[in-house]
């Protein structure tokens, strides 16, 4: 299927994870030019190396506002334009009872998981707007709207986020700009792989016996009894981002084998 974004500009944030990857491999089989970013230099380099297209990289702390919009002027000193942003960049953040996590457990994972998407929106939208066109999509988790308990900082974080991204739906619709948010559970990815090595250790268990554990337990509604892999996620990314997806706007794509309950959003 052909998606309609060749020669399309996309910058990809958290592109040294999992799901950064996989996605800046899916848009650039589409023909998209890259911009990757990520925090530390060489590992971008070396994932750049991967990624079969054409791919610029630039690292960036992008809970620096300054540091976002250099990353999209990176964008357009090589491009000349932007086109798509898929903000990936995240972290799980303190996990713990919600009234023992300190202030700045909070306020760490919400500079990361939310204040770096309000920069980048900031330092984008107005060449998309400029354009007529755009895409803008974030990574919320299941965790915005089915949270558990002891991953409140982690849940107070998406669940923002996909507000936030709903809200900019609704005022860029106007200049052509669709924003959406993908929501993943339980993904194979460097994330959950810390989370299964950890509870392995503590089950004195092996990393699988860990995984089936963790799905009878704690994921009782993702009947498919696996972790999703990345490219599965940035499928539906592809599709939110293309023109195929044009009709597509302030939604919430669930990417979660059904781990997520219940009917609404």
């Amino acid at each position: 299927m052909d998606l309609g974004i060749k020669n399309r500009v996309a910058i990809i944030t958290g592109a040294d994870g999992g799901l950064g990857m996989a996605a800046a491999r899916e848009l650039a089989a589409e023909g998209v030019k890259l911009v990757i970013s990520d925090m530390d230099a060489d590992s971008l380099d070396k994932a750049a190396a991967q990624i079969d297209g054409e791919v610029v990289c630039h690292a960036a702390d992008l809970t620096d506002q300054q540091q976002a919009q250099e990353l999209a002027e990176r964008a357009l000193d090589a491009w000349g334009t932007i086109d798509i942003v898929v903000h990936t960049a995240g972290i799980t953040g303190a996990k713990g009872h919600p009234l023992e996590m300190s202030d700045d457990d909070y306020a760490a994972t919400w500079q990361i998981n939310f204040m770096s998407a309000v920069h980048m929106a900031r330092a984008t939208l107005p060449t998309m707007r400029h354009n007529g066109w755009g895409r803008f999509v974030c990574i919320t988790s299941e965790n915005a709207v089915q949270p558990y308990w002891d991953e409140a900082v982690y849940n107070v974080s998406k669940a923002a986020l996909a507000t936030f991204v709903k809200n900019l739906a609704y005022g860029e619709a106007e200049h052509g700009i669709l924003c959406n948010t993908v929501s993943p559970a339980f993904i194979e990815s460097p994330m959950t792989d810390g989370m299964m090595e950890r509870l392995a250790e503590q089950r004195g268990c092996s990393f699988d016996e860990a995984v089936k554990s963790f799905l009878d337990e704690e994921r009782p509604g993702l009947k498919l009894k696996r972790r999703g892999k990345p490219e599965e996620v940035a499928a539906a990314i592809a599709l939110a981002v293309s023109e195929r997806g044009s009709f597509i706007s302030g939604a919430n794509i669930r990417v979660d084998g059904g781990a997520v309950m219940s009917v609404q959003n």
